[in-house]
């Protein structure tokens, strides 16, 4: 029996079986495939760091706190006291949305000597945007389906 070994990282072998399963060592040596394997695995690290991206974004979204907040810093820069006040909250409170906030990239935090000031960044909504906009696009699409099929049926 031929030795064995393990490729890592790429498609190996002469059936392209996939990284990590053993292979014979044969006279088949191509870097080729070793070139696909890893640009396949950086395509996937880019997906999946943009859908984490997506993810902090709509995780911050999802609180009703953190989009008043994010509403009040459309007008302007706000101290992390400020954004507090409207709400029945300790400055600890405020602080740990607003961590939640900055962490998915929505605002920018800079220290004024004891103050925290924050305003808002509003690429990660853009992003988020987009993402929606798709399903908007696709939804108009299969309610204008629907309501073909509607006025269809009812002219018969």
């Amino acid at each position: 029996m031929p030795k064995q070994r393990f490729v890592g990282g790429a498609v190996a072998g002469r059936m392209g079986r996939l990284c990590g399963t053993p292979v014979a060592r044969s006279g088949f040596h191509s870097t080729f495939w070793l070139k696909i394997g890893k640009a396949s695995h950086m395509l996937n690290h880019m997906v999946e760091q943009s859908t984490a991206n997506l993810d902090r974004v709509f995780g911050a979204l999802s609180d009703p706190t953190r989009r008043a907040m994010l509403r009040r810093l459309s007008v302007g820069a706000r101290t992390i006291g400020e954004l507090a006040e409207p709400f029945d909250m300790s400055f600890a409170a405020a602080a740990k949305h607003v961590k939640v906030l900055e962490q998915a990239g929505l605002l920018s935090r800079t220290i004024e000597g004891r103050s925290h000031r924050c305003r808002l960044a509003a690429g990660p909504l853009a992003a988020a945007d987009r993402w929606l906009a798709y399903y908007e696009r696709f939804w108009s699409m299969r309610l204008d389906d629907l309501e073909r099929a509607i006025r269809k049926g009812s002219s018969k």
